[in-house]
């Protein structure tokens, strides 16, 4: 067996991880109430108006058939945002476009119905509305099973006036990876795989790594890994993954959704003691506005047809092909009878 010790091989990425700093975050969320109050100037930088692709019937949509659907500003919300709102403006409703830096700012205005409908993420969203209801010393609420952790914040967005529907089996959580051709030597798929080995570890991670719970404690704690030196080359950067192919590092953080791995000669080892909680894709309304059953129809099939592999490819055709999120959107759902 080959010492891990002498791995020879290690992009955009969209988002730095979640899972941190949330109580600071939702601190934050007075200012943006202010910032969102009664005007659309929040939003005036990445507004826009109906969907790309959307039929001809958007438009002839009566009252109460208007739609907003918006959310964080990164390759990934983009393209979410459009698979719901192609898919509601498919079937007669007039769809706009807001997109905002951070869920500080479109949750207030979400409530306010100044959005109708966002695209999420389940544990992260359950973990700010424990925060953003009972205040920021509440505890965590997320759980590593996406159904569980829906349920556990549906109370709290009824109280802010908001439901989640259904959510989709595509996850972008904390992923770590290490040269396919280690992996392949040493018959490694899973975390408890390479703790194994019982080597000394190298990682390429951010510098907060040994500080976040789903990071290096994690790791050391749930699998037993030894994480003797850490390189802080980002989230999921490029200079983190090419310091793994180069041998600098034996593993690197990045994200279940990084698409680039394959190309890099590189492979995410499964989290298989379930260390990292349920951030799976999952739509969240305004009841008021957006809460048909129609509508919740018309998103669960977005939901039911998304997968993690189908969400990287998407954000690779965006950030590494320079396609448009729309565009790539749209083949998606007609690629799935969706348009």
């Amino acid at each position: 067996m080959k010492a891990i010790s002498s791995i020879p091989r290690s992009t955009v990425r969209r988002r730095a991880p979640r899972h941190a700093g949330l109580a600071a975050a939702v601190a934050l969320a007075g200012l943006a109430l202010a910032a969102c109050g009664g005007s659309s100037n929040a939003f005036s930088a990445t507004s826009s108006s109906s969907a790309a692709g959307a039929s001809s019937s958007a438009g002839a949509a009566g009252a109460g058939k208007n739609l907003t659907v918006g959310g964080a500003n990164f390759t990934e919300m983009l393209v979410a945002e459009q698979l719901y709102g192609q898919v509601l403006a498919k079937n007669g409703y007039t769809v706009s476009y807001k997109a905002v830096e951070n869920r500080e700012v479109y949750e207030p205005a979400l409530e306010q119905g100044q959005i109708d409908v966002v695209p999420e993420y389940a544990a992260t969203m359950a973990n700010f509305m424990s925060k953003r209801v009972n205040g920021t010393n509440a505890p965590d609420i997320a759980t590593s099973d996406a159904t569980t952790t829906v349920s556990a914040m549906q109370p709290l967005l009824e109280k802010k006036g908001l439901k989640a529907l259904t959510p989709s089996t595509a996850l972008d959580a904390n992923a770590f990876a290490v040269t396919k051709k280690i992996a392949d030597a040493n018959h490694l798929t899973t975390l408890s795989d390479l703790a194994k080995l019982n080597k000394s570890l190298t990682l390429a991670a951010p510098a907060e790594c040994p500080d976040r719970p789903f990071c290096q404690p994690g790791l050391e704690k749930t699998y037993g890994l030894k994480i003797g030196k850490l390189l802080p080359l980002g989230f999921g950067s490029p200079q983190a993954k090419q310091a793994v192919v180069s041998g600098k590092a034996d593993m690197v953080e990045t994200g279940t959704t990084d698409a680039t791995l394959g190309g890099l000669g590189l492979v995410a080892l499964q989290d298989d003691k379930k260390l990292q909680l349920a951030d799976n894709i999952v739509p969240v309304v305004n009841t008021q506005k957006a809460g048909a059953s129609d509508i919740q129809t018309l998103l669960d099939k977005v939901s039911a047809a998304l997968t993690t592999d189908d969400l990287a490819q998407l954000n690779l055709k965006v950030d590494a092909e320079r396609q448009k999120p729309e565009d790539v959107a749209k083949q998606w759902l007609q690629s799935k009878g969706l348009l």
